[in-house]
């Protein structure tokens, strides 16, 4: 019996279908599963997945549609938010593109298609040629810190560390549980049981400044596969960074065209477009400090238009620039 495809097997394999039904429309079912070595009810269940896909409200200009006709014909139309630019930062656009590979080696993929394309401009604009060998830096994390989370993870034990929050600005010193070192983003993260906030907390391993073994057993095994306490077996794949709460403080940003990377660089919601390029979106906040920061480097591309729970919202950048300049006067 076939092994069954692993999820990003099969990612690869719907993103390598989607482009080439995009330009070749109609073609039968049978011919396209044909192409990418695939069974018409393989194909037709990846075809269901791509039903889902889309942006919030998901009405049907924000959906892509697959359409499969009488004569059983596919053909799939993109939905409208896939006509404005792509705005990828160049971290974005190399991660794309060292995962090209993957994609152009799914069976059936044109060496010379659509997608094949596509990656040539963009090694083109980011300046990679085809064979240039990537150097991949996962941030300064020492590998001693490394070994020693991964030692406390595979044993359950608490260890204490002395942590900078990059959000709020401070050092405080932790217990945690270590469950998994894994890397995302370009950086090393620590996904871990935190004895002082009494939840499961991320952190960046570069911003562990001091770290003891304890050596004690944890109360607090790692979740297993489905999230609910196990063997200390690791935790689920595809923890993310950042899980915004619903009573975190929100803040409503109008940005110009120039500020508008702000709503693909951190977790946002656009509530407004406006025809010259303006936009109003939502951005949850977690920590002040890091608001102020933002604000101050957006500086007049960004205004803030409403908020909740955050009182004097508008005067954060102003009350920041004053302490950052009283900083250079007494030094």
């Amino acid at each position: 019996m076939a092994s069954r495809p692993t999820a990003p097997d099969r990612m690869r394999r719907v993103l390598a279908v989607i482009p080439w039904i995009v330009a070749n429309p109609g073609q039968p079912v049978r011919t396209v599963a044909a192409r990418f070595g695939l069974t018409e009810r393989e194909l037709l269940d990846d075809l269901n997945v791509v039903y889902l896909v889309g942006l919030p409200p998901y009405s049907p200009d924000a959906l892509i549609d697959v359409d499969i006709d009488d004569e059983g014909g596919v053909t799939i139309r993109l939905a409208d938010f896939f006509s404005r630019p792509l705005r990828l930062t160049p971290a974005q656009g190399l991660a794309l593109l060292a995962s090209s590979d993957g994609l152009l080696s799914v069976p059936g993929s044109e060496p010379d298609g659509a997608l094949a394309r596509a990656l040539q401009k963009l090694g083109a604009s980011l300046g990679v040629g085809p064979d240039d060998a990537l150097d991949v830096h996962l941030g300064d994390a020492e590998a001693r810190v490394l070994d020693q989370l991964r030692r406390a993870a595979a044993e359950g034990a608490e260890v204490d560390i002395t942590y900078y929050s990059y959000g709020r600005d401070e050092r405080g010193a932790r217990t945690v549980t270590p469950w998994r070192v894994f890397a995302e983003a370009g950086a090393w993260y620590l996904h871990a049981w935190c004895s002082q906030a009494g939840d499961e907390r991320v952190f960046r391993v570069d911003r562990i400044e001091h770290l003891d073994p304890r050596g004690t057993p944890s109360d607090h095994p790692a979740p297993g596969p489905d999230g609910h306490e196990g063997d200390g077996g690791g935790v689920a794949a595809g923890v993310t960074v950042f899980q915004p709460r619903h009573d975190d403080p929100r803040v409503r940003l109008r940005l110009s065209p120039d500020a508008a990377w702000v709503v693909d660089a951190y977790p946002a919601e656009v509530l407004e477009r406006s025809g010259d390029g303006h936009l109003v979106a939502e951005l949850v906040v977690t920590a002040i400090p890091w608001l102020e920061r933002l604000l101050l480097r957006l500086g007049p591309e960004a205004e803030v238009v409403g908020h909740q729970g955050l009182p004097d919202a508008g005067e954060l950048a102003a009350r920041a620039a004053d302490r950052i300049l009283q900083r250079y006067r007494l030094g």
